[in-house]
Protein backbone atom coordinates (compact mmCIF):
# COMPACT_ATOMS: atom_id res chain seq x y z
CA UNK A 1 0.00 0.00 0.00
CA UNK A 2 3.18 2.49 0.43
CA UNK A 3 4.43 1.76 -2.70
CA UNK A 4 1.47 1.88 -4.31
CA UNK A 5 0.56 5.73 -2.80
CA UNK A 6 4.10 6.27 -3.72
CA UNK A 7 4.13 5.72 -7.40
CA UNK A 8 0.51 7.53 -7.91
CA UNK A 9 2.03 10.94 -5.45
CA UNK A 10 5.65 10.81 -7.51
CA UNK A 11 5.46 13.41 -9.90
CA UNK A 12 3.69 15.64 -7.39
CA UNK A 13 6.91 15.20 -4.99
CA UNK A 14 8.54 15.95 -8.40
CA UNK A 15 7.11 18.95 -9.77
CA UNK A 16 6.68 20.52 -5.68
CA UNK A 17 10.60 20.03 -5.61
CA UNK A 18 10.90 21.77 -8.56
CA UNK A 19 8.87 24.67 -7.45
CA UNK A 20 10.60 24.87 -4.30
CA UNK A 21 14.14 25.29 -6.25
CA UNK A 22 12.56 27.31 -8.30
CA UNK A 23 11.34 30.11 -5.42
CA UNK A 24 14.06 29.36 -4.23
CA UNK A 25 16.73 30.37 -6.92
CA UNK A 26 14.38 33.35 -7.18
CA UNK A 27 14.51 34.40 -3.35
CA UNK A 28 17.89 33.55 -1.88
CA UNK A 29 19.79 36.71 -4.65
CA UNK A 30 17.05 39.10 -3.01
CA UNK A 31 17.89 38.05 0.20
CA UNK A 32 21.20 38.50 -0.13
CA UNK A 33 21.11 41.74 -1.97
CA UNK A 34 18.79 43.15 1.17
CA UNK A 35 21.54 41.88 4.15
CA UNK A 36 24.25 43.33 2.19
CA UNK A 37 22.03 46.53 1.99
CA UNK A 38 21.33 46.27 5.65
CA UNK A 39 24.91 46.00 6.42
CA UNK A 40 26.28 48.59 4.43
CA UNK A 41 23.81 51.32 5.96
CA UNK A 42 24.80 50.47 9.17
CA UNK A 43 21.46 48.80 10.63
CA UNK A 44 22.48 45.85 12.81
CA UNK A 45 24.06 48.65 14.91
CA UNK A 46 20.90 50.94 15.03
CA UNK A 47 18.61 47.82 15.39
CA UNK A 48 20.75 46.84 18.89
CA UNK A 49 20.83 50.48 19.39
CA UNK A 50 17.40 51.46 19.75
CA UNK A 51 16.77 48.31 21.78
CA UNK A 52 18.19 49.91 24.49
CA UNK A 53 16.72 52.23 27.06
CA UNK A 54 19.00 55.57 26.42
CA UNK A 55 19.38 56.15 23.36
CA UNK A 56 20.60 59.66 21.71
CA UNK A 57 18.17 61.74 19.76
CA UNK A 58 20.94 62.14 17.25
CA UNK A 59 21.46 58.63 17.12
CA UNK A 60 17.47 57.93 16.77
CA UNK A 61 17.03 60.00 13.80
CA UNK A 62 20.00 58.53 11.77
CA UNK A 63 18.63 55.18 12.38
CA UNK A 64 15.50 56.02 11.51
CA UNK A 65 16.48 57.74 8.36
CA UNK A 66 18.58 54.50 7.45
CA UNK A 67 16.00 52.32 8.13
CA UNK A 68 13.38 54.76 5.99
CA UNK A 69 16.14 54.44 3.43
CA UNK A 70 16.16 50.80 3.50
CA UNK A 71 12.47 50.24 3.16
CA UNK A 72 11.96 52.98 0.52
CA UNK A 73 14.48 51.21 -1.71
CA UNK A 74 12.97 47.19 -1.31
CA UNK A 75 9.16 48.37 -1.05
CA UNK A 76 8.12 46.78 -3.98
CA UNK A 77 9.29 43.28 -2.41
CA UNK A 78 5.68 43.93 -0.61
CA UNK A 79 3.45 43.33 -3.16
CA UNK A 80 6.21 39.07 -3.63
CA UNK A 81 5.38 39.17 0.40
CA UNK A 82 1.87 38.93 -0.09
CA UNK A 83 2.21 36.41 -2.72
CA UNK A 84 4.57 33.96 -0.60
CA UNK A 85 1.50 34.31 1.88
CA UNK A 86 -0.99 31.93 -0.27
CA UNK A 87 1.76 29.32 -0.97
CA UNK A 88 0.25 27.31 1.59
CA UNK A 89 -3.20 27.72 -0.06
CA UNK A 90 -1.80 25.99 -3.15
CA UNK A 91 -0.40 23.10 -1.43
CA UNK A 92 -4.37 22.52 -0.13
CA UNK A 93 -5.36 23.53 -3.68
CA UNK A 94 -3.31 20.85 -5.64
CA UNK A 95 -1.75 17.95 -2.34
CA UNK A 96 -5.44 18.09 -0.31
CA UNK A 97 -8.07 18.73 -2.43
CA UNK A 98 -6.98 15.86 -5.05
CA UNK A 99 -6.37 13.03 -2.46
CA UNK A 100 -9.44 11.57 -2.05
CA UNK A 101 -11.55 13.76 -4.59
CA UNK A 102 -9.46 12.56 -7.59
CA UNK A 103 -9.79 8.98 -6.27
CA UNK A 104 -13.66 9.01 -6.13
CA UNK A 105 -13.86 10.87 -9.12
CA UNK A 106 -12.12 8.23 -11.32
CA UNK A 107 -13.57 5.19 -9.00
CA UNK A 108 -10.07 4.07 -8.65
CA UNK A 109 -11.00 3.38 -4.75
CA UNK A 110 -13.62 0.84 -5.44
CA UNK A 111 -10.16 -1.15 -6.63
CA UNK A 112 -8.09 -0.39 -3.36
CA UNK A 113 -11.00 -1.50 -1.39
CA UNK A 114 -11.68 -4.68 -2.92
CA UNK A 115 -8.15 -6.09 -2.41
CA UNK A 116 -8.34 -6.86 1.26
CA UNK A 117 -7.27 -3.38 2.19
CA UNK A 118 -9.50 -2.07 4.39
CA UNK A 119 -10.79 1.93 3.97
CA UNK A 120 -9.32 2.98 7.47
CA UNK A 121 -5.66 1.91 6.28
CA UNK A 122 -6.18 3.06 2.62
CA UNK A 123 -6.88 6.58 4.22
CA UNK A 124 -4.00 6.39 7.11
CA UNK A 125 -1.39 5.40 4.77
CA UNK A 126 -2.08 8.26 1.97
CA UNK A 127 -2.65 10.70 4.53
CA UNK A 128 0.35 9.80 6.59
CA UNK A 129 2.55 9.75 3.23
CA UNK A 130 1.22 13.25 2.04
CA UNK A 131 1.75 14.70 5.35
CA UNK A 132 5.14 14.03 5.75
CA UNK A 133 5.79 15.22 2.31
CA UNK A 134 3.81 18.52 3.24
CA UNK A 135 5.46 18.55 6.58
CA UNK A 136 8.99 18.65 4.79
CA UNK A 137 8.32 21.11 2.24
CA UNK A 138 6.02 23.20 5.08
CA UNK A 139 9.69 23.64 7.60
CA UNK A 140 11.68 24.10 4.34
CA UNK A 141 9.19 26.87 3.35
CA UNK A 142 9.19 28.31 6.67
CA UNK A 143 12.87 28.40 7.68
CA UNK A 144 13.76 30.20 4.29
CA UNK A 145 10.60 32.74 4.31
CA UNK A 146 12.38 33.67 8.00
CA UNK A 147 15.69 34.31 6.63
CA UNK A 148 14.87 35.87 3.83
CA UNK A 149 11.93 38.59 5.16
CA UNK A 150 14.18 39.35 8.82
CA UNK A 151 15.29 42.56 7.10
CA UNK A 152 12.64 43.86 5.80
CA UNK A 153 10.95 43.21 9.37
CA UNK A 154 14.19 44.37 11.62
CA UNK A 155 13.55 47.77 9.42
CA UNK A 156 9.32 48.17 9.41
CA UNK A 157 8.50 49.97 12.38
CA UNK A 158 5.68 47.19 12.95
CA UNK A 159 8.34 44.66 13.39
CA UNK A 160 7.71 40.56 12.97
CA UNK A 161 4.08 41.26 14.84
CA UNK A 162 2.93 43.28 11.38
CA UNK A 163 0.48 41.80 8.49
CA UNK A 164 1.84 39.60 5.93
CA UNK A 165 5.65 39.35 7.96
CA UNK A 166 4.03 37.67 10.69
CA UNK A 167 2.24 35.12 8.36
CA UNK A 168 5.79 34.57 6.94
CA UNK A 169 8.04 33.61 9.61
CA UNK A 170 8.41 31.29 12.91
CA UNK A 171 6.28 28.47 12.84
CA UNK A 172 2.75 29.23 12.20
CA UNK A 173 3.64 28.33 7.97
CA UNK A 174 3.98 25.34 9.17
CA UNK A 175 0.34 24.81 11.20
CA UNK A 176 -0.93 26.98 7.58
CA UNK A 177 0.12 24.48 5.48
CA UNK A 178 -1.21 21.28 7.60
CA UNK A 179 -4.37 23.46 7.55
CA UNK A 180 -4.45 23.85 3.84
CA UNK A 181 -3.89 20.56 3.28
CA UNK A 182 -6.35 18.62 5.66
CA UNK A 183 -8.85 21.18 4.87
CA UNK A 184 -8.39 19.95 1.15
CA UNK A 185 -8.72 16.42 1.91
CA UNK A 186 -11.74 16.90 4.03
CA UNK A 187 -13.50 19.24 1.40
CA UNK A 188 -12.82 16.20 -1.08
CA UNK A 189 -14.48 13.50 1.46
CA UNK A 190 -17.39 15.81 1.05
CA UNK A 191 -17.26 17.21 -2.50
CA UNK A 192 -16.03 14.02 -4.15
CA UNK A 193 -14.98 15.82 -7.42
CA UNK A 194 -12.16 18.04 -8.07
CA UNK A 195 -13.05 21.56 -9.07
CA UNK A 196 -16.02 21.18 -5.41
CA UNK A 197 -13.18 20.33 -3.49
CA UNK A 198 -10.87 23.06 -4.79
CA UNK A 199 -13.53 25.50 -4.42
CA UNK A 200 -14.36 24.63 -0.46
CA UNK A 201 -10.53 24.35 0.04
CA UNK A 202 -9.78 27.88 -1.22
CA UNK A 203 -12.67 29.70 0.25
CA UNK A 204 -12.42 27.86 3.49
CA UNK A 205 -8.99 28.41 3.77
CA UNK A 206 -9.14 32.13 3.15
CA UNK A 207 -12.18 32.83 5.53
CA UNK A 208 -9.92 30.82 8.71
CA UNK A 209 -7.09 32.63 7.68
CA UNK A 210 -9.09 36.06 8.17
CA UNK A 211 -11.13 34.95 10.84
CA UNK A 212 -8.21 33.95 12.91
CA UNK A 213 -5.62 37.66 11.41
CA UNK A 214 -8.48 40.12 11.88
CA UNK A 215 -10.53 38.86 14.85
CA UNK A 216 -8.58 36.63 17.08
CA UNK A 217 -5.12 37.84 16.52
CA UNK A 218 -5.28 41.05 18.55
CA UNK A 219 -6.64 39.38 21.74
CA UNK A 220 -4.70 36.53 21.97
CA UNK A 221 -3.46 38.48 24.62
CA UNK A 222 -5.06 41.78 26.41
CA UNK A 223 -3.48 45.12 24.57
CA UNK A 224 -1.58 47.31 26.48
CA UNK A 225 -2.05 51.35 26.37
CA UNK A 226 -0.22 54.31 25.99
CA UNK A 227 -0.84 57.71 26.61
CA UNK A 228 1.59 60.82 26.32
CA UNK A 229 1.08 64.54 25.77
CA UNK A 230 0.51 66.36 22.45
CA UNK A 231 2.22 68.97 23.53
CA UNK A 232 5.95 69.40 24.89
CA UNK A 233 9.59 68.13 23.65
CA UNK A 234 9.80 64.83 25.64
CA UNK A 235 10.05 61.91 23.54
CA UNK A 236 7.55 59.39 23.96
CA UNK A 237 7.99 55.90 24.62
CA UNK A 238 9.67 54.28 21.34
CA UNK A 239 7.03 51.48 20.25
CA UNK A 240 8.55 49.97 17.92
CA UNK A 241 8.31 46.48 16.79
CA UNK A 242 5.32 46.43 18.47
CA UNK A 243 1.77 45.83 16.71
CA UNK A 244 -0.13 49.32 17.03
CA UNK A 245 -3.97 48.21 17.06
CA UNK A 246 -5.24 51.78 17.26
CA UNK A 247 -4.12 56.02 17.90
CA UNK A 248 -6.19 58.36 19.02
CA UNK A 249 -5.52 61.52 19.71
CA UNK A 250 -8.22 62.33 23.36
CA UNK A 251 -9.30 65.22 25.37
CA UNK A 252 -8.61 65.25 29.10
CA UNK A 253 -12.05 64.28 29.90
CA UNK A 254 -11.71 60.99 27.81
CA UNK A 255 -12.96 61.79 24.65
CA UNK A 256 -11.62 61.16 21.00
CA UNK A 257 -10.80 64.28 19.06
CA UNK A 258 -8.77 62.76 16.16
CA UNK A 259 -8.59 58.24 15.49
CA UNK A 260 -6.27 56.80 13.58
CA UNK A 261 -3.77 60.25 14.46
CA UNK A 262 -1.93 61.50 16.92
CA UNK A 263 -0.22 65.22 17.38
CA UNK A 264 2.48 66.52 18.50
CA UNK A 265 3.44 69.95 19.25
CA UNK A 266 6.41 71.53 20.63
CA UNK A 267 6.50 72.95 24.26
CA UNK A 268 6.73 76.76 23.16
CA UNK A 269 4.24 78.07 20.53
CA UNK A 270 3.72 81.05 18.87
CA UNK A 271 1.55 84.18 20.69
CA UNK A 272 -1.76 83.68 20.04
CA UNK A 273 -1.51 79.70 18.65
CA UNK A 274 -2.61 76.74 20.14
CA UNK A 275 -1.97 73.30 20.02
CA UNK A 276 -4.56 71.79 17.93
CA UNK A 277 -6.97 74.79 18.09
CA UNK A 278 -8.48 73.39 14.86
CA UNK A 279 -9.23 70.01 15.77
CA UNK A 280 -11.12 70.98 18.97
CA UNK A 281 -8.33 69.90 20.97
CA UNK A 282 -8.31 71.61 24.67
CA UNK A 283 -5.68 71.58 27.87
CA UNK A 284 -4.68 68.32 28.62
CA UNK A 285 -5.12 66.55 25.62
CA UNK A 286 -3.43 63.60 24.79
CA UNK A 287 -2.57 60.66 22.20
CA UNK A 288 -3.46 57.03 22.97
CA UNK A 289 -2.27 54.32 21.73
CA UNK A 290 -3.51 50.60 21.99
CA UNK A 291 -0.62 48.10 21.18
CA UNK A 292 0.90 44.52 21.40
CA UNK A 293 4.21 44.13 22.50
CA UNK A 294 7.49 43.17 20.19
CA UNK A 295 8.18 40.49 22.69
CA UNK A 296 5.00 38.93 22.32
CA UNK A 297 5.82 37.53 18.67
CA UNK A 298 7.02 33.72 19.48
CA UNK A 299 3.60 33.83 22.33
CA UNK A 300 1.59 34.76 19.40
CA UNK A 301 3.06 32.39 16.97
CA UNK A 302 2.60 29.34 19.48
CA UNK A 303 -0.89 30.53 20.08
CA UNK A 304 -1.81 30.89 16.31
CA UNK A 305 -0.08 27.58 15.44
CA UNK A 306 -1.80 25.34 17.79
CA UNK A 307 -5.24 26.42 16.93
CA UNK A 308 -4.62 25.84 12.73
CA UNK A 309 -2.56 22.32 14.28
CA UNK A 310 -5.89 21.70 16.05
CA UNK A 311 -8.03 22.48 13.20
CA UNK A 312 -6.10 19.96 10.92
CA UNK A 313 -6.66 17.24 13.25
CA UNK A 314 -10.20 17.64 13.77
CA UNK A 315 -10.59 17.61 9.46
CA UNK A 316 -8.69 14.71 9.44
CA UNK A 317 -10.91 12.91 11.94
CA UNK A 318 -13.73 13.89 10.33
CA UNK A 319 -12.10 12.73 6.66
CA UNK A 320 -11.35 8.87 7.55
CA UNK A 321 -14.73 9.12 9.13
CA UNK A 322 -16.48 10.39 6.05
CA UNK A 323 -14.74 8.22 3.82
CA UNK A 324 -16.46 5.43 5.62
CA UNK A 325 -20.09 6.74 3.76
CA UNK A 326 -18.35 6.51 0.51
CA UNK A 327 -20.14 4.31 -1.82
Amino acid sequence: MIWMAWRQHRKQVLVTALGFLALAALMIPIGLSMRHTFDELGLAECARNLGGADVAAATADACEQGFHRFTDRYQGLNLVAVLLVVLPMLLGLFWGAPLVAREVEQGTHRFAWTQGISRRRWALVKFGLVGIVVLVASVLYGLGMSWWVEPLTTAAREGRLGFIVFDLQGVVPIAYTLFAVALGVFAGTVGRRMLPAMAITLFGYIGARAAVALLARPHFQSARTLTFPVQGDAEPESLRGAWILANEVRNADGSTVLADGTVRCPSELPPGRECGAELGLRPGAYNWQLYQPADRFWLFQGIESGIFVALALILLYLSVRAIRRIA
